[in-house]
């Protein structure tokens, strides 16, 4: 049963505007704290744990309750859960900014994740209703584009507004576009769901969310008590049995959450690793950058804000190019080659030296490349799934993209304080490992008290050379992506019967 849209055309694109206005606010949830970290940290203190979990909480929820808010959008409806999700969004924004400890403040920015993934799944899936055919793509490239705006935009304001008004400022900034959007969304978003829908797939979200936080906890955990350490074994052996179980769930429910059949199709492979494609090439740039720069540089909140406008700046033009491109050029092609692009400039950025000139080339390199997959990911994905199960789609997809981000933040965080140890011990330091573990979270000042031995001039060497062998890790890891995304996109594009199979599939 299909659902056509009754809105005016006019008002449709209103709906639009309301959903992109809430999708900006969360590239600017994620980036702000990032640059704020050093100065949270120093108001609320916290171990090196509890401060990898400022960013972590928020992506960590938003991607294990994505599929769950999309099966819940489509059984009690896209503007219910829109709304609910972007007024809880602001009471935990509100909240944070006002967090008396760092253990309120990583609470409160779970709850903001909640909110973040109740209201994009129920924003996007409202948007598929309206939206048909050609238009479909289109609205779903700009709801992209906001996340480009968030993104290149999220650095710089935060910036000026740490240095004029506080850390704290910046969580009016994302209550009160939230807001707009509610206010927006309020008065044009009509109603709808699912008239399939038999309820929500309770076991499987309820197994997802449990095998992602205990595999996140687990890597966090891992540099600072060793992987063999019971509390992480614990945590890694939980997420591999809760996995297993997701699947085993998912596979005997009638309307699954996630319908695993799916995977027997190279396209819709594809698109999952595309999803998950900027994760470890740029998502991590996002709050390393930023943590190395003022933390570690020395610079202050706008320098930075400047330098990361090269990194997220093609994102505003560069995903509609990639639209029109598509037109002539396969988007297997496109988004093969710009990963390859991508990971080219986090070679040259692992051989540039830390200064501002020399930065701004290797930086737009990356963004670049990660800009011309960015434009097709959300049509691509929403076209893999019939239009009444558009909540499915938009949780399936924005779940993997963030499941992977934060997965792939954990790790690399992992990694990054590992191989700033083995620095640390190669100039033979003492306490290598805890004072890694300060080093990662830009806090060189306590990283010297911790090691007095060490000046801060060999301090920062060390992390720069973990930091730049970490930035060739990511290439490879970008590089192997990028042949993935284009041998799974490629076969599905020659192969037309499979993707008009991928609807049939989910039907029955």
């Amino acid at each position: 049963m299909t659902l056509k849209s009754t809105t005016g055309s006019a008002e449709r694109w209103l709906v639009l505007l309301s959903v992109c206005l809430a999708a900006m606010t969360m590239p600017l949830t994620f980036t702000g704290p990032a640059v704020a970290l050093s100065r949270i940290a120093a108001d609320l203190g916290g171990s090196p744990v509890e401060l990898n979990w400022v960013t972590n909480a928020f992506m960590l929820t938003f991607g294990a309750t994505l599929m769950a808010s999309g099966a819940l959008a489509d059984n009690h409806g896209r503007k219910r859960i829109f709304l609910a999700g972007l007024c809880l969004y602001v009471l935990a924004s509100l909240g944070a900014m006002l967090a008396p400890d760092i253990v309120w403040f990583d609470i409160l920015r779970a709850v903001q994740g909640i909110g973040s993934a109740a209201a994009f799944a129920g924003g996007a899936s409202a948007l598929a209703q309206e939206f048909e055919g050609p238009l479909r793509l289109r609205a779903f490239s700009f709801l992209g584009t906001s996340f480009g705006i968030g993104l290149a935009f999220g650095p710089i304001a935060s910036g000026l507004l740490i240095s004029a008004f506080g850390w704290r400022s910046i969580f009016l900034l994302v209550a009160a576009l939230a807001v707009a959007s509610a206010a927006l969304g309020q008065r044009t978003i009509r109603d709808s769901r699912d008239p399939d829908a038999t309820g929500v797939d309770w076991a499987g979200a309820g197994t997802f969310t449990i095998a992602l936080a205990s595999l996140t906890y687990g890597v966090l955990q891992a540099p600072q008590s060793g992987w063999a350490n019971p509390l992480v074994v614990t945590l890694l052996a939980a997420a591999a049995l809760f996995f297993v179980a997701f699947v085993v769930v998912e596979r005997r429910v009638r309307r699954p959450m996630l319908d695993l059949t799916l995977f027997a199709y190279p396209r819709f492979v594809g698109v999952q690793f595309l999803a998950a494609a900027p994760a470890y090439g740029f998502v991590v740039l996002l709050v390393l950058l930023p943590i190395r720069f003022i933390g570690i540089e020395g610079m202050n909140e706008i320098k930075a804000g400047q330098l990361m406008i090269c990194l997220s700046g093609p994102l505003l033009i560069l995903p509609m190019l990639a639209g029109q491109l598509a037109r002539w050029i396969a988007p297997a092609t496109i988004c093969g080659v710009g990963l390859l692009v991508a990971a080219a400039g986090l070679v040259w950025l692992s051989l540039t030296p830390p200064v501002d000139s020399a930065l701004v080339a290797p930086l737009m390199l990356i963004g670049v490349g990660i800009a011309l997959p960015w434009g097709l990911m959300d049509g691509l994905a929403v076209s893999v799934v019939p239009r009444e199960r558009a909540g499915m789609a938009v949780g399936i997809f924005n779940t993997t993209r963030v499941a992977c981000e934060g997965v792939a933040l954990a790790i690399v965080m992992a990694t990054l304080s590992g191989f700033t140890a083995a620095q640390l011990a190669a100039q033979g330091t003492a306490s290598s490992t805890a004072a890694a573990q300060l080093l990662v979270t830009g806090n060189l000042g306590a990283t010297a008290q911790h090691l007095p031995q060490a000046g801060a001039a060999v301090l920062v060497q060390a992390y720069e050379t973990a930091f730049d062998r970490l930035l060739i890790v990511l290439a490879a890891i970008t590089v192997m992506t990028a042949i993935v995304v284009f041998l799974g996109l490629r076969r599905g594009a020659a192969s037309e019967h499979e993707a008009n199979a991928l609807p049939a599939c989910q039907e029955g």
